[in-house]
């Protein structure tokens, strides 16, 4: 039976960190990104987080930011929510990013916590509130303290949550309990936002996930939440599980996602391109390492 208490998905439950294509120079790849989008979209993703560290946002420029949100959103149309990355480490440069995303058609925007500047919990709540007070767009908020040096600790969410445009949590905490006791006192959509706890998390009460390994097994994660939608519980850990070495490959074997996402793309002749520096593509056994593992989820 489907599980009739979901929680609300204001950008649907199964979005993937779509990697920006480029071309062989190096350029944006508008039409590679469109086709990459479209087929995301057609294999179960409801949603698409565009620019962000997956789609290598230190990297790609404030118009190229725009054009790929118009570009995704001219292929999609209104068959995936379109969620543009526009976090830095600078306020009023993340308003102008959000605005910008607003103009192009984003349905909403993901704000990171400002990085190396290390803000402290006030300043970080400032920093959110100008921002989602700033354009008409819901926000989510990105919890990853690993690479922004902050944690948007549990009680600072817990105020936000009384932003009406702040709307969910991109969660990489690694933080069970904060989750669970945000959860608990809050209204906020929480997306797992690393592909080992999709499960956990969402057993727990989130709402989906936002999912780099997605760029290239997007149905077979989707598969997991709808496992467990429908009561299935052993199928969906089973699923989760067989996913594994390609998320543990993909996501923790010391390359960012972004470049063993590029890699095993392009061996699938899937549009990626080139990752921009100061990144530098996958090697040889690592895009074979790759492969065996996509092989080995996509005909389990």
């Amino acid at each position: 039976m489907t599980n009739a208490a979901l929680p609300a998905a204001p950008f649907g439950r199964a979005l993937c960190a779509m990697v920006t294509p480029f071309t062989a120079s190096g350029a944006l790849d508008l039409d590679g990104a469109q086709r990459l989008a479209a087929r995301l979209v057609a294999d179960g993703c409801d949603g698409l987080v565009l620019s962000g560290t997956t789609g290598e946002s230190p990297t790609t420029s404030d118009p190229e930011k725009a054009e790929l949100v118009r570009a995704v959103r001219a292929a999609v149309g209104d068959r995936a929510a379109l969620v543009a990355g526009v976090g830095t480490a600078d306020t009023r440069h993340t308003v102008e990013l959000a605005l910008a995303a607003e103009k192009a058609g984003a349905d909403g925007v993901l704000v990171v916590s400002p990085y190396y500047s290390r803000p402290p919990q006030d300043a970080l709540e400032s920093h959110f509130r100008e921002v989602a007070d700033a354009s008409g767009l819901p926000v989510l908020l990105y919890d990853i303290p690993g690479r922004t040096g902050t944690r948007i600790e549990p009680q600072t969410l817990i105020r936000l949550a009384e932003h009406p445009r702040i709307v969910g949590v991109k969660d990489c905490s690694y933080d069970l309990l904060g989750t669970q006791k945000v959860l608990s006192r809050t209204e906020l959509a929480y997306y797992a936002g690393c592909d080992e706890q999709i499960l956990a998390l969402y057993a727990v009460g989130a709402t989906g996930y936002i999912s780099t390994v997605a760029n290239v097994v997007p149905r077979q994660l989707r598969s997991v939440v709808d496992a467990f939608d429908a009561g299935d519980t052993a199928r969906a850990a089973h699923l989760q599980r067989r996913a594994l070495e390609l998320v543990e490959l993909m996501t923790a074997s010391g390359l960012p996602g972004t470049v063993t996402a590029k890699g095993l793309l392009g061996e699938l002749g899937l549009p990626a391109g080139p990752v921009r520096a100061p990144l530098r593509p996958a090697g040889r056994e690592t895009v074979d390492a790759l492969l065996a593992a996509y092989r080995a989820c996509v005909s389990g």
